[in-house]
């Protein structure tokens, strides 16, 4: 074979490669714009509804209370920042910062419920999540799970003696003695205490 010839057929397979590359590179392109494209639908969508629902889910905890979730800062919803609004009963409208310790926690809660909403599970664990509630938001807050416990089973590890008695069933590690734990298992019946065999 010549070396032009040799040089021709190099040619022509360097143009295929060539070509096999634009056009893969075209359709990574198209496959990147529709998995965009769907990435912000979606995100839209499950935004409205988590909106949605912590316009509902805020009013568990506070009654009169106004709140709002907006995409901030960008009019891409995948580089915007979620700014979230909550404003109880007598006070302005405001960003978290304003608010008191309690205020934030309950506004969080109500939040992470919205989310949860979403796609509600039959099964929910909340470890701790009542730790910065005083006695009147644990009232809130207990009072606030009964609207969910019809579709949903809720496991809460808590320390809160009033969460503790909102439960049907409490379980516990005691100590008896020393080095040696055992499970302790009740039900609460008529704010009794039944001890579970």
């Amino acid at each position: 074979m010549s070396k032009i010839k040799m040089q021709s057929a190099r040619l022509s397979f360097l143009k295929e490669q060539r070509e096999d590359l634009f056009g893969a590179e075209s359709g990574i392109t198209e496959t990147i714009q529709k998995l965009d494209s769907e990435a912000r639908r979606q995100f839209r969508d499950i935004f409205t509804q988590i909106r949605e629902n912590y316009k509902k889910t805020y009013k568990l905890f506070f009654e009169q209370g106004e709140c709002d979730l907006q995409l901030v800062g960008s009019p891409d919803p995948l580089e915007a920042d979620i700014e979230i609004f909550s404003r109880p009963k007598g006070k302005q409208m405001k960003s978290l910062r304003a608010l008191s310790g309690g205020e934030k926690a309950l506004t969080a809660i109500a939040l992470l419920f919205a989310i949860y909403l979403v796609k509600p599970s039959p099964y929910c664990i909340l470890d701790e999540i009542d730790a910065p509630l005083d006695d009147n938001n644990i009232k809130r807050f207990t009072h606030a799970l009964e609207h969910f416990t019809e579709n949903t089973q809720f496991i809460i590890v808590t320390h809160n003696k009033l969460t503790m008695h909102a439960c049907d069933y409490l379980y516990g590690i005691t100590m008896q003695e020393e080095g040696v734990s055992s499970v302790v298992s009740v039900k609460f019946k008529d704010n009794e205490l039944e001890k579970l065999t």
